[in-house]
Formats: structure tokens, sequence, C-alpha cells
């Protein structure tokens, strides 16, 4: 998507704009940091202002807090895309979920019909 002239024309447009406010931006970062006399930032600056923590540390907290999986309440058939309750999952639609029905039947076999008189 967005491939159209009128939104490569905005992220043109916006991209430029980026451009000319990235000065800007930068000194009103460094007066708010306290740093604007100076003109240079430190991470020891930084770190009176703000906690830094090291990438690692964080990776570490989050792996133990959640055992790094994720815990899902309905189990998914990857095959049919049907959980427990035979609903298709939120995010598709009702023409994907109509394929994909008619695929899963269509391998599956037609359902015979009875011969004779349907009373």
């Amino acid at each position: 998507m967005a491939k159209s002239l009128r939104s490569k024309r905005r992220r043109k447009m916006r991209a430029e704009k980026r451009k000319k406010n990235a000065p800007k931006e930068l000194a009103r970062l460094k007066t708010v940091l306290g740093q604007g006399e100076k003109g240079e930032i430190t991470m020891k600056d930084v770190a009176e202002i703000a906690t830094v923590v090291p990438p690692e540390k964080v990776k570490e907290k989050l792996e133990d807090a959640d055992g790094g999986k994720m815990d899902l309440d309905t189990k998914r058939s990857k095959k049919t895309m049907l959980d427990d309750q035979g609903r298709y999952p939120v995010w598709m639609n009702q023409r994907e979920a109509k394929r994909v029905k008619a695929k899963r039947l269509a391998k599956k076999g037609k359902p015979k019909t009875k011969k004779g008189l349907a009373w």
C-alpha cells in the first residue's frame, strides 16, 4: 500500500521537514538537558538527569519476568486457522475466512447426499 503519488509526495515533504527542523530539535534537546551553553552532551551528564541502563540488563529482566514466551489462552490450529471454539482470528476478514473454509472442505470432499425422497 501507500504507493500513490500523493503518499509519495507526503513522505518526501515530511523528510524535508525533518531535515529542516533537525538543528532546532537538537538545540531544544540540549537546552532541556541543561547543556545548551556547553554544546556537548556526555553520558555522565545524561546519567544525572535520567537513569542509564545497559540493554543487556533490560533484556534479562524481560526474559526473567515472562519466561521469554507469551501465554496464549486459546489454542489455534496452524493448518485451519481455527481456535478451539471453531472461530477464525479477529484479524482475518470474512472473504479470507470463506476462502480458507472452502479450501478445507474441498480437500475433505463433498458430503454425500442420501438417495431417494427427503422428508
